[in-house]
């Protein structure tokens, strides 16, 4: 009965606020895709680069993490920079980028449709806090695209593709 409850409560948020429920949606699934790419690269292979003039997969885990802390900390009317940049090892990287998504968590938790159409500066002109979360949604998609890549080409299958049953043939 609870459980209904609770699912009835959280359908209900999301008609009342379509909008960043949608952003939220969106970024807690590119959230578990890019933790988990982080967790399964072994550690030999964060300074691989799928080519030279390309991030190794370290440093895209860097970018990943300072980003998102530049990007929510606008949302939140902070100035914050991450140091995910100045990290090498797994260990370390994979930390701030959890950290990272655990700054983000909340700004992502405290975004209504209403507080979302509050203006921000981003890159030197005037966005929604909802734009700029919605930007870190896609930002991560992309980075996440590129890190897939470096997974598969050492042979390990992206998390979001990992546990999907194949497609069977149609009859």
């Amino acid at each position: 009965m609870m459980l209904l409850a609770a699912l009835a409560s959280v359908a209900m948020y999301g008609q009342e606020n379509p909008f960043s429920s949608e952003v939220k949606a969106n970024y807690m699934a590119v959230k578990g895709d890019i933790m988990n790419a982080a967790e399964k690269m072994p550690e030999e292979n964060y300074a691989y680069k799928v080519s030279p003039d390309n991030r190794d997969f370290g440093q895209q885990i860097a970018h990943i993490a300072d980003t998102q802390i530049a990007l929510c900390s606008l949302v939140k009317g902070e100035q914050k920079r991450g140091d995910a940049a100045t990290k090498t090892s797994k260990a370390d990287l994979v930390a701030a980028l959890k950290a990272s998504f655990d700054y983000c968590d909340s700004a992502y938790e405290g975004l209504t449709d209403s507080n979302g159409a509050q203006m921000v500066k981003m890159f030197g002109r005037d966005r929604t806090k909802l734009g700029v979360l919605d930007f870190n949604v896609i930002h991560n998609n992309e980075m996440y695209g590129t890190i897939a890549v470096s997974l598969r080409l050492k042979g390990i299958v992206p998390p979001s593709t990992a546990n999907k049953k194949p497609m069977g043939k149609k009859k």
